[in-house]
């Protein structure tokens, strides 16, 4: 409820079969006595960068340089212009500057109701209803820095408790003690669930910096002599796609209308409105791009059937060499 800002009986089941697949009172049991691992949701272990997962973009981008391909960053989209169902020109914003970019295969995370805002011309005008009626939550993060070597053994710890607003804290030494430059200090990112324009919101940097602050004292997880050294407040707005009772509907209209499109592929969370993991995002990006290639994945069949994901991956690793190369290249 913290998350999603609703009540759970407001909360759609598709949450759950995404998340907590496979999982049993009693295999949660035995997995507790005897380790065994049988349930996605009860993994023990995973790789994790040791700079974090930024890492694995930056690495994305120097193969790109090596490869002359152009890298536009801070560079919005403004529109998608298209004709005889295709996508023809994408336009954006550098430096107040308008580029015109023509087309040849666009793969798009931008949030799909944003998506149907930029399409040029204008979808009918019931798509643009459904794109309105899709809805989203938003994030904030407090990164404290504490004076503190050691604070407590998990990466992340749910906070359920409605005494607080904090829903989560991640311990990011505990990822990788390389994310805390001062052995001595540990960084603690205080989590919150909130929707744009609300009260937690519109709090300003230093109210969010003292409300968390505030928070984990109150929670007991440092000694009374530990001290916020520092602190710096991230904001990232639809964060979170809601799986409200109405979404199921709009989003089928949006994907009957986007499937009109020959070149255009929405990929990742927000570009399929779909709460996936991390992973699920960046196998639909790839999968996208072997699909550019010839191929003929169904990107919505992602996160649902486990032998979906080992059939890729069998397909994937045959001696193609374009498809080796694709591959090793993401």
């Amino acid at each position: 409820e913290k998350v999603w800002g609703l009540t759970c009986d407001q909360i759609q089941a598709d949450w759950a079969a995404q998340r907590i697949k496979g999982l049993s009172l009693k295999k949660a049991i035995l997995d507790a006595l005897f380790s065994i691992n049988n349930t996605k949701t009860l993994i023990k272990e995973f790789d994790y960068p040791v700079l974090g997962p930024g890492m694995m973009w930056e690495r994305c981008q120097q193969v790109l340089d090596r490869s002359r391909s152009s890298i536009q960053l801070e560079t919005p989209v403004v529109r998608l212009e298209h004709s005889d169902s295709r996508i023809t020109h994408v336009v954006a914003k550098q430096a107040g500057e308008i580029m015109d970019l023509e087309a040849d295969q666009v793969l798009s995370t931008m949030p799909i109701s944003v998506l149907i805002r930029q399409l040029d011309p204008p979808p009918p005008i019931e798509v643009i209803q459904a794109a309105q009626g899709l809805n989203y939550r938003d994030f904030l993060i407090v990164a404290l820095i504490i004076n503190q070597a050691d604070v407590f053994p998990d990466n992340w710890i749910y906070v359920h408790s409605p005494q607080f607003k904090v829903g989560r804290i991640q311990n990011f030494k505990n990822w990788s003690p390389a994310m805390v430059p001062d052995s001595g200090t540990t960084c603690l990112g205080m989590e919150y669930f909130c929707s744009e324009g609300d009260q937690l919101w519109r709090m300003s940097d230093v109210e969010l910096l003292d409300l968390a602050s505030q928070e984990l004292a109150g929670l007991q997880l440092v000694g009374q002599q530990v001290m916020v050294e520092d602190g710096v407040v991230i904001r990232q707005r639809k964060a979170y796609p809601v799986y409200d009772g109405e979404y199921h509907k709009h989003l089928a209209v949006i994907r009957e209308y986007l499937s009109g499109f020959e070149n255009l592929h929405t990929i990742g969370r927000n570009g399929m409105h779909r709460y996936n993991n991390q992973d699920h995002s960046m196998l639909t990006g790839l999968m996208a791009a072997h699909n550019i290639l010839g191929a003929d994945y169904d990107l919505w069949n992602v996160n649902t059937e486990r032998t979906y994901h080992e059939e890729f991956s069998t397909r994937a690793s045959t001696p193609d060499s374009s498809l080796d190369t694709l591959v090793a290249a993401s």
